[in-house]
């Protein structure tokens, strides 16, 4: 797969880069029903401790990825039936928010659970400190985190020392720091890095003896709901002009894109650091709740205002139903 990397700061690229995982072996485990494995990456490790505050503030998004035709599988991604899943509510609801749509990227000052729900992820990746974005979803375990595939495993590699840290601002955790013992990918990504499948998750150990989702609530998941949709995206976007300190949003009706993947597009002018971030449709502004249909995954370096996110089908919805049974 030819990629040609550019600089860690730069602001037009390709696919924008992620986090994951401490390096163990790792083992394909049985799919539910239909479709192929999710692969499961062994994390057993706490890396709460290895974050600091001036860490989180120093850690750099990954490099920008440029996309060649040959990155791409040209295969269409695999549909089921249409699914949904229902958002677990926060503990406690935020304020009602103001309509937000079409936004092609600011700051997200509605409240509600998704300023829980959402957060940054860091990593290390190559001998450095980096960021991307992630969300708690609904799950069976309670302990499931969707982002990027290329959040958890890039260029062959999984990273380490993978934290999740929801509501994020300032070098804090408010929810605290919430270390990974699993990372999984679609197997179209472990295998070969496919933007089709660009779609990762992670479950993370409970915290203080409780689990993720009945301290910061879980959002729903749609899969195979079709294209051209209304759609929210959301992410901590760390690469010039931002800074990841900022919770961003961008709103509109997508497109498919015309060019190379089979994925949703939107305008929006988020950066490096985003990368694995929820879209959601039937996103509520007064609750801040949704169905997370999509992740931040890649930008063309020509159209440096549309962000592109895969299309959740039976593949994500397999790689969903691993990581909460895990």
């Amino acid at each position: 797969m030819r990629r040609t990397r550019t600089s860690l700061r730069g602001t037009a690229g390709a696919l924008l880069a992620a986090a994951a995982l401490l390096t163990t072996a790792f083992t394909a485990t049985a799919a539910p029903a239909d479709g192929p494995p999710a692969t499961v990456h062994d994390a057993r490790h706490s890396a709460e401790g290895f974050w600091t505050a001036e860490r989180m503030r120093n850690a750099q998004p990954l490099d920008l990825l440029d996309v060649a035709p040959g990155d791409v599988s040209g295969e269409a991604v695999t549909r089921g039936e249409k699914r949904t899943v229902a958002p677990t509510p926060a503990p406690d609801g935020g304020p009602i928010g103001t309509r937000a749509f079409p936004e092609g990227g600011g700051p997200w000052t509605g409240g509600g659970d998704v300023v829980t729900t959402a957060g940054r992820v860091f990593f290390t990746y190559g001998g450095r400190t980096a960021s991307c974005s992630g969300n708690a979803v609904t799950s069976d375990n309670k302990s499931t985190v969707m982002t990027a595939g290329h959040c958890v495993k890039l260029e062959g590699a999984w990273h380490t020392d993978w934290v999740f840290v929801p509501a994020y601002h300032d070098g804090q955790s408010p929810y605290g720091r919430w270390s990974a013992s699993e990372l999984l990918a679609t197997p179209q990504w472990v295998a070969s890095e496919d933007i089709n499948y660009d779609i990762g998750a992670a479950v993370v150990e409970p915290l203080g003896g409780q689990l993720l989702t009945d301290v910061v609530g879980g959002q729903g998941l749609a899969f195979n709901t079709g294209y051209d949709l209304d759609m929210y995206a959301f992410g901590f976007p760390a690469a010039d002009p931002y800074d990841g300190e900022t919770f961003v949003h961008c709103s509109g009706t997508t497109i498919r894109d015309f060019l190379l993947s089979s994925d949703h597009g939107m305008n929006c002018d988020m950066t490096g650091g985003s990368s694995g971030g929820p879209w959601f449709t039937q996103f509520d502004e007064a609750t801040g709740t949704g169905l997370q249909s999509s992740v931040n995954s890649f930008k063309y370096t020509f159209l440096p205002n549309y962000m592109f996110g895969p299309y959740f089908g039976a593949d994500a919805e397999n790689l969903y139903e691993t990581a909460q049974a895990s």
